[in-house]
């Protein structure tokens, strides 16, 4: 019997090997701080799923304290086997990435928030009409991380996300849309019929986009703010909805948002001196395939141009 089996009987869920990385990141650091940086996470995310994994295994993996933080003797046990199966699991990445890789199918990450805006059926549509027999490979995503994370790994040849994006990665825009406040409904600033940046001051932001992506993490909490409460961190669009309706918080989305998401327990109000967003199609420039990135960015450039010219 291996030592996972000893520690973690069977009828429990299995730790991911997403979870055995943080584990094997925070080995190194023995610092949450450092570790979430490294990882493009929040600090109070890796903590979540730190403690999720001993919940899993059955064991503390780490002592914490106040100045420093340590691993157990069980953690120091367990990070061989940990390295083994994330080892596995990116040799399997690697294997299917070049099968993937391989193949002329465009493979697209799509997140919840933007499968049905009318720029990614209208590209999707037009991709597929291009080469009917090799549709493009349509990969869900729920977290913007995830999508950069498939993007630097090459499981995905792009992606469709809201910009800004990291430096080491390239864009086309498709569409401009305005950014609105999301408020719950309770909240007394409702009754406006529109607002201003400085009536939200007191307001916690709460976002998707890691502090580690500094750049991001500011274009869509309003940032930097030089006064009042520190941004929350949500991790998928219906984690930061829930938030919001529970709470005095807010959260700035694209106008389409409110579209997509009607809820009965949140409003969504313009903000007069809060920039527009723009929505494309992201991409890696070490991307092993630019003959199928070349017909995607074509279709890109050919669904802008009418619209430049109104």
């Amino acid at each position: 019997m291996s030592l996972i089996e000893k520690l973690h009987p069977a009828g429990i869920d299995d730790p991911t090997a997403h979870q055995l990385r943080l584990l094997l990141t925070l080995a190194e650091e023995l610092h949450f701080g450092r570790a979430a940086r490294r990882l493009y996470l929040t600090q109070p995310a890796l903590s979540q799923q730190i403690r999720s994994l001993e919940d899993r295994l059955g064991i503390p993996l780490f002592d914490r304290s106040s100045r420093r933080v340590e691993l157990t003797d069980a953690g120091r046990a367990v990070l061989p086997v940990a390295r083994k199966v994330v080892a596995a699991a990116d040799e399997l990445r690697a294997v299917a990435g070049r099968m993937a890789a391989g193949s002329s199918r465009l493979r697209l990450g799509v997140c919840e928030s933007v499968a049905a805006l009318t720029a990614t059926r209208d590209i999707i549509t037009a991709l597929t009409r291009l080469h009917p027999d090799q549709a493009p490979d349509l990969r869900v995503l729920d977290r913007f991380a995830d999508q950069l994370t498939a993007l630097r790994s090459g499981e995905i040849d792009a992606a469709f996300t809201h910009f800004p994006i990291p430096d080491d990665l390239h864009g086309e825009p498709l569409t401009h849309e305005p950014r609105l406040a999301c408020l719950a409904s309770a909240d007394p600033l409702t009754s406006r019929p529109a607002l201003h940046l400085a009536d939200l001051a007191d307001h916690p932001v709460v976002t998707l986009v890691a502090p580690t992506f500094r750049t991001g993490h500011d274009f869509w909490t309003a940032g930097p703010r030089p006064a009042g409460p520190a941004p929350r961190a949500g991790s998928t669009v219906e984690s930061l909805l829930a938030t919001v309706a529970l709470g005095t918080t807010v959260a700035f989305v694209p106008a389409s948002t409110a579209a997509l998401y009607p809820r009965p327990d949140l409003r969504y109000l313009p903000v007069d001196d809060l920039a527009d967003c723009t929505f494309g199609i992201t991409w890696h420039p070490g991307n092993p395939a630019p003959a199928k990135l070349a017909t995607l960015r074509d279709v890109a450039a050919a669904y802008r141009r009418p619209r430049s010219k109104r």
